[in-house]
């Protein structure tokens, strides 16, 4: 059961609220349609559902909000827009990953492939789809952890036919296992024809709450579509002809040359052109929209051509085109515009003192519905599963590597042949030149790539609602990405090591005697900078400034701790491991040889500079966390 109740959107800057006290139900076991036109507030209300967007009101998910539902994924299933994946992810891929982020067996990728009629397509990537395998496989996607709600926006929009009766049938065969299913949609006959329940908005207020038959009983009607240069003409006998006939039949002119004839056959009008010889270039049948006269798309005033002429029974009334049935309040149907439709008839037997105090209640009840305020994004369930996957669902890392790998070889042996640096440099294919050894720069994209792939492809954001700060999510990046740059550099040394060894014979390729203190010092290099990508990305939400945080280290950072460090010194540091040694209630003997070793590390220019910009980089992330309410 989905109840939404109060819904009311952050009014806009001289514009009324998008969606203006909307309450409505869904039931389980029932495919419920929210009808309107575009710009009738919607997505809106469907945003403010799943707390996306500012505003007031409350809605029900099975008795609980969506705040308080430890795993809203298994409870509701969202399809808004087009499914946000890197255009370079398989399909199958793209499951994969979303699968650990909701907390599924991988194995449920493949059940949903094959219920969306997606196996064929398994292994194409993203960026190739068609709209409506993209709706497909966003259909999976919220069908991942098996929700009992389904929430769509427009699910149907720019699909063919068949993609259309096969979704409406997916959706039908949700609802018949006891879920619940609402979608928008601003096509009133595929809400007749699909749905049990239908609710009508417009301009954001309830207008109609109807189940499918009556909906299709009172706001759809039969009529002949007609084409013809002569429309005019062909009004006048059609209306003359449904008088002598004592019929009821009304003729609206559309755009261009077109007719909407009410009340006939497609028959009985192609006999009256025949007879008179009126040209015809279409004579169909259609099911016409009898919305609301002050809804977009409704014919204007004035448009029909021939009043409507009833025979019956003294007292009645045909139903004039752009209208509702006039019983509707003898079914509890609220009147079009929902009710502020009916102030101009209150204004007329009250008095002001009475509307002012309708109106100052009706605020204050407003006022007493719960603030709606987006909620922080949501991280993985499992984010380090899901972290792995998304590195290595796409070619970028291998690329990545494969490049780094070929270009340190080349600098290695052009430096070895030149006689330039100690073999430490050569081994890190580090000229003078540089900034940063190619290694480290590319442990440095990887890292901004972490955090921005997030931002540009924002597979984890509900409808765009924002990227998840939480501190698994981050730890899961953090590990990754050390793992890769530590891997990266392995790769790099053995490499470039080998490539000396083999072009300039073994002098170049013996291990030198301080190597442990070397690999130490290449290590933290590398994983240094791809933490400085990553947080750079993270705190400015591009891959862009991830790397520009990366080249900051030894463009800006090291010539300012070089100015420090070659200051005189007042104080000395000697002694600090005994004195650590005191504090501590235990303390290693192999505590000194590490602690020593770490403070040599860090009187480097290029370690301090690096642990100075990770300190600052941490701190800046985590402030901004804090300021979007991120949860921890």
């Amino acid at each position: 059961m989905l109840q939404a109740i109060g819904l009311t959107s952050h009014p806009r800057r001289d514009l009324p609220p998008a969606v203006d006290d909307l309450t409505f139900e869904a039931e389980p076991g029932q495919v419920t349609a929210l009808l309107g036109a575009p710009g009738s507030g919607k997505t809106t209300a469907l945003r403010l559902m799943l707390e996306l967007e500012q505003g007031r009101g409350i809605t029900y998910f099975r008795g609980l909000p969506l705040h308080r539902i430890a795993r809203p994924a298994a409870e509701v299933g969202t399809l808004l827009g087009d499914v946000p994946g890197h255009p370079a992810r398989t399909v199958r891929g793209q499951l994969r990953m979303l699968c650990a982020a909701v907390g599924v067996p991988a194995s449920r990728a493949g059940e949903l492939l094959e219920a969306v009629d997606l196996g064929s397509l398994a292994d194409q990537r993203l960026g190739v789809l068609s709209h409506g395998m993209d709706r497909r496989l966003g259909l999976a996607v919220a069908l991942l952890a098996d929700p009992q709600t389904l929430l769509l926006d427009e699910p149907a929009e720019g699909l063919s036919p068949q993609d259309s009766n096969w979704l409406y049938g997916l959706l039908r065969a949700h609802a018949a296992d006891g879920g619940t299913v609402l979608y928008t949609t601003s096509d009133s006959k595929a809400a007749a024809r699909t749905a049990d329940h239908v609710v009508t908005i417009e301009a954001g207020r309830l207008a109609a709450d109807q189940d499918g038959a009556e909906f299709a009983r009172t706001r759809l009607r039969p009529r002949v579509a007609v084409r013809t240069p002569h429309t005019a003409r062909l009004a006048g006998l059609l209306g003359r002809e449904a008088r002598e006939g004592h019929r009821s039949v009304e003729v609206v002119a559309e755009s261009g040359s077109r007719l909407s004839v009410y009340g006939s056959s497609c028959a009985e009008i192609g006999e009256t052109a025949f007879r008179h010889g009126v040209l015809i270039h279409q004579l169909a049948d259609e099911t016409g929209d009898m919305r609301p006269a002050n809804e977009p798309g409704a014919p204007a005033a004035g448009a029909s051509l021939t009043a409507p002429f009833d025979s019956g029974a003294p007292g009645s009334e045909a139903t004039p085109h752009g209208a509702f049935p006039r019983d509707e309040s003898a079914r509890g149907i609220p009147a079009p515009g929902g009710p502020d439709a009916e102030v101009p008839a209150l204004a007329a037997r009250s008095s002001l003192p009475e509307l002012q105090s309708l109106a100052a209640a009706r605020s204050e009840l407003a006022d007493q519905q719960p603030v709606i305020i987006p909620a922080p994004a949501r991280g993985p369930i499992r984010p380090l599963r899901y972290e792995l996957r998304r590195v290595f669902g796409i070619r970028t890392t291998l690329l990545v590597t494969s490049a780094v790998l070929v270009i340190s070889v080349a600098v290695a042996v052009v430096l070895a042949r030149m006689g330039q640096g100690p073999l430490s440099h050569l081994v890190m294919a580090w000229p003078g030149l540089l900034p940063l050894p190619p290694a480290a720069f590319a442990a440095g994209l990887l890292g901004a790539l972490a955090f921005g792939d997030e931002f540009r492809y924002p597979a984890l954001a509900v409808g765009l609602g924002g990227i998840p700060r939480r501190f698994g999510l981050l730890a899961a990046k953090f590990a990754v990405s050390g793992g890769a740059a530590l891997l990266l550099a392995l790769l790099t040394a053995v490499t470039d090591a080998g490539a000396l060894r083999l072009v300039y014979g073994g002098d170049l390729g013996a291990v030198p005697h301080n190597w442990p203190s070397m690999a130490v010092g290449w290590s933290g290099l590398t994983v240094g900078c791809a933490w400085a990508g990553l947080l750079g990305a993270g705190v400015f939400r591009s891959t862009t400034a991830g790397l520009a945080a990366v080249l900051s280290v030894p463009v800006a950072v090291v010539p300012l701790v070089r100015m420090v460090l070659a200051a005189p010194a007042a104080r000395s540091a000697a002694g600090l491991p005994a004195r650590l040694r005191e504090l501590a209630w235990v303390w290693p003997h192999e505590a000194d040889r590490w602690l020593i070793a770490a403070l040599r590390l860090l009187s480097q220019p290029v370690g301090a500079a690096l642990a100075l910009s990770l300190s600052a980089l941490l701190c800046a992330y985590l402030f901004t966390g804090l300021r979007g309410r991120a949860r921890w």
